[in-house]
């Protein structure tokens, strides 16, 4: 989630209408507190939207911050739910600049200059400062923050700048690492692979052989409606181009699959079964001699249990993946100048057709969206890379079967940078309700978490020992 130009001042509009999160409520509110983040020349301002729940807080329990979480990502951070009644904490879901409603110049606003982490990051500071400052019972109130996915990024680099404002972070799926030369562009693809192979006899080797299928299948026109009728596409194959268009999309389903591989049903991109990737390899068990048409029926059944598990959906748009409710649109802008995260394939390590990581054509592409280029170092500089040893207080969690996880921190930094791994865990399993079908390992990993927050909330509260002065 971003935004632009703030304008955070003084009132807090209380509005009576209520979110309900099953028993818990949410209460919408709009921030105007004064925010200097454009720089000092450029005084802009914009409102900002937020929400809170004081549910279980006890006055002055902690409070949570969810980075880049708003309504759209609520079904996700169930266990913040959870442990703020344990911990009689409130709960703050501050929506990212440039995300959702929260836009500097409006609607159709084109300035994107503001939208970077470090904008954002300022603006939650000032939130969570005004919050304490204007909300009774809340001065000396630890704040802990808490984010999956980018917002897991967001999360410890909001640690790691503003140790002043947060006590610690948990940053859960966050691949802060996924940046030139800090890990193999085809570390991801790598993974994705892995979970398919593990999932069903054949399931890994059929979709690497799949693409030559369909390159077989698409070389005739008959071949071309074959294939937009036995995948149920809202629009026919024409061409190369839709071709190219069409192993795109199914690319992006099976890494969108390895992502949201959950242990029960579950609905973050999609409705989809239990172990949905078990589901999708049902379908991929052929042995090596099946035909290209066979093969590719096998395929359409599988990519259907993504895109039509609930038998509603009429035909399948390639033009769609399921991510749009995510922010995609804000996240290629900052993927354009600030995120840059290679990734290339090799079509041997992974399943997938080869292709190089190529900066220059990457920075074309941006510049012809947006006008910008990538400043493929720019993340390492500001916030460090991997040389992060000096931080403290910040959990980094990832889960075995996520993608995600081989830009994430997996190993154990310093005492207080700490790394816990989750083997059958999806994209931040651990941010999401409990579920009676949880594996051991996220019940644990939740546990250790929670462990965690209790300590750094008792040495936020710990008074501060007077050093002794001396005299010479």
């Amino acid at each position: 989630m971003r935004t632009q130009e703030m304008e955070l001042k003084g009132k807090t509009p209380q509005e009576s209408q209520r979110f309900d999160h099953s028993e818990n409520s949410l209460t919408p509110f709009t921030s105007n507190f004064p925010d200097r983040s454009f720089g000092f020349l450029e005084d802009g301002t914009f409102k900002q939207r937020y929400l809170t729940s004081d549910v279980y807080w006890h006055k002055p329990g902690g409070l949570f911050c969810s980075t880049q979480g708003m309504k759209a990502t609520l079904p996700g951070s169930g266990f913040m739910w959870e442990i703020a009644k344990e911990l009689g904490a409130m709960l703050i879901f501050a929506e990212h600049r440039y995300y959702g409603e929260s836009m500097p110049f409006g609607q159709d606003s084109k300035h994107l200059n503001y939208l970077t982490s470090e904008q954002a990051l300022a603006d939650f500071a000032i939130l969570i400062k005004n919050v304490k400052s204007t909300l009774p019972g809340a001065q000396h109130s630890p704040v802990i923050s808490i984010g999956g996915s980018y917002g897991g990024m967001l999360s410890a680099w909001f640690r790691m700048k503003y140790p002043n404002i947060v006590v610690g972070a948990l940053a859960a799926s966050a691949p802060i690492w996924q940046f030139p030369g800090m890990v193999p562009c085809g570390a991801f693809y790598k993974t994705v692979t892995q979970d398919f192979a593990k999932s069903g006899y054949n399931c890994e080797v059929n979709i690497r052989k799949s693409w030559s299928a369909i390159n077989n299948i698409s070389s005739s026109a008959s071949g071309l409606v074959w294939l937009s009728e036995e995948f149920s596409l809202c629009g026919p194959l024409k061409n190369k181009n839709d071709v190219g268009s069409f192993k795109n999309w199914l690319q992006e389903t099976w890494v969108n699959l390895a992502m949201v591989d959950y242990p029960y049903e579950a609905n973050f991109l999609q409705p989809l079964p239990r172990w949905p990737i078990q589901a999708v390899c049902k379908y991929l068990t052929m042995d090596s001699t099946v035909s290209d048409k066979l093969l590719l029926q096998g395929v359409a059944q599988a990519a259907k249990v993504y895109y039509n598990y609930t038998g509603s959906t009429s035909c399948l748009n390639i033009s769609q993946t399921a991510t749009g409710n995510l922010g995609i649109l804000g996240w290629f802008y900052q993927s354009c100048t600030e995120m840059v995260m290679p990734m290339c394939t090799d079509g041997v390590g992974d399943m997938f057709e080869p292709e190089e990581w190529n900066f220059q054509a990457f920075s074309d592409e941006c510049n012809a969206m947006f006008g910008v280029r990538p400043r493929a170092d720019w993340a390492e500089v500001v916030y460090g890379g991997k040389d992060i040893s000096a931080h403290s207080n910040i959990i980094f969690s990832n889960g075995g079967l996520d993608p995600w996880s081989a830009g994430g921190v997996t190993h154990n930094i310093s005492e207080s940078l700490v790394s816990i791994m989750i083997p059958d865990g999806a994209h931040h399993l651990d941010l999401r309700y409990s579920n009676k079908h949880d594996p051991p390992t996220v019940r644990a990993a939740r546990t250790l978490e929670l462990m965690y927050f209790k300590e750094w909330i008792r040495q936020a509260k710990r008074p501060h020992r007077s050093h002794s002065h001396y005299r010479l």
